[in-house]
């Protein structure tokens, strides 16, 4: 109506009478130290999906990181879409808090699936997003590879930070690399048919 058309000019001129840009000139970008400003790295050509998380942030960098789905839905969309694209690979990040809760669900339907995709697990013991507090039910990396095996997942790698304290032993039957290594591993991964799986342990 013309009273609410109204209404909207008188807010774009008082926005314009406060003289501030329209967007902010910043974009969000990882912390200092973040364990996301490696394990978001791709190696070229490959392409990888987000959800809700910090991780999420990869997408506004120079990380070819597109679209995320819900909570529980990482890889979803790719699952789908990898029906009609002649199965091609992605990268799906997932945090390990999200893992928790309904993570590893989606997981479980791209086995079903036979999905070509990398989901690329980060533990770093916090959910960072919502204020770095220690992560629910005394989680760790050791239990994720253990329920990734169980779910059918035949690749598996895990990539640590040297610094950790990391009981190499515990991890049977499971390819072992150092932080370095990643992109190697990555370009390695991309290349394994159905469901594979990195665990990137960096606190």
């Amino acid at each position: 109506t013309e009273r609410v058309q109204a209404g909207l000019e008188r807010i774009a001129e008082s926005r314009q009478a406060e003289n501030t840009e329209t967007l902010a000139a910043r974009l969000p970008y990882f912390c200092a130290g973040c364990p996301h400003n490696t394990s978001t790295k791709l190696p070229e050509g490959s392409q990888a999906a987000s959800g809700i998380g910090c991780h999420v942030m990869a997408g506004g960098m120079d990380r070819e990181t597109g679209g995320y789905a819900q909570m529980g839905g990482e890889g979803v969309p790719h699952v789908v879409a990898s029906k009609f694209n002649g199965g091609k690979h992605l990268f799906q990040n997932l945090g390990e808090g999200t893992w928790y809760h309904s993570g590893s669900l989606a997981i479980r339907q791209a086995v079903a699936a036979g999905t070509n995709i990398t989901y690329k697990i980060l533990y770093n013991d916090a959910v960072a997003m919502t204020g770095g507090q220690h992560n629910e039910g005394d989680l760790d990396a050791y239990r994720i590879v253990e329920e990734l095996k169980a779910m059918g997942v035949k690749n598996l790698a895990v990539v640590y930070d040297q610094k950790e304290d990391v009981d190499l032993s515990r991890f049977k039957g499971v390819e072992i690399h150092e932080r370095a290594e990643m992109p190697n591993v990555q370009k390695a991964y991309r290349k394994h048919k159905g469901v594979s799986a990195i665990i990137y342990i960096q606190t």
